[in-house]
């Protein structure tokens, strides 16, 4: 997962423990899709998810499209941080 990805921003304590990963697949160009982003359970509600966001969006530049797929648990954080919901997306569900 993370050989293949070519944006990966993650967050570290002080001590250089991971406590959070944004992992994506960009053209740094057009579109930023962001896979994963993950936040250590204890270091979740400490702004890590929004500064991993944040950062991404840093890195890419303001004229690349940030997209991602959220689990139901999570669209009130994508919210909250200023996401907009889009209604014209598309997949193909994964056979497994």
């Amino acid at each position: 997962m993370l050989d293949n990805a070519n944006l990966i921003v993650t967050a570290r304590r002080g001590d250089g423990e991971l406590i959070g990963v944004a992992r994506c697949f960009t053209d740094f160009s057009w579109s930023c899709y962001l896979s994963e982003l993950a936040v250590s359970p204890r270091a979740q509600g400490l702004g890590i998810g929004k500064g991993l966001l944040d950062e991404t969006r840093r890195q890419l530049g303001p004229t690349v499209s940030l997209i991602l797929a959220s689990v139901p648990e999570a669209v009130g954080f994508y919210e909250r941080v200023g996401m907009a919901r889009i209604n014209e997306a598309f997949w193909y569900k994964r056979e497994r």
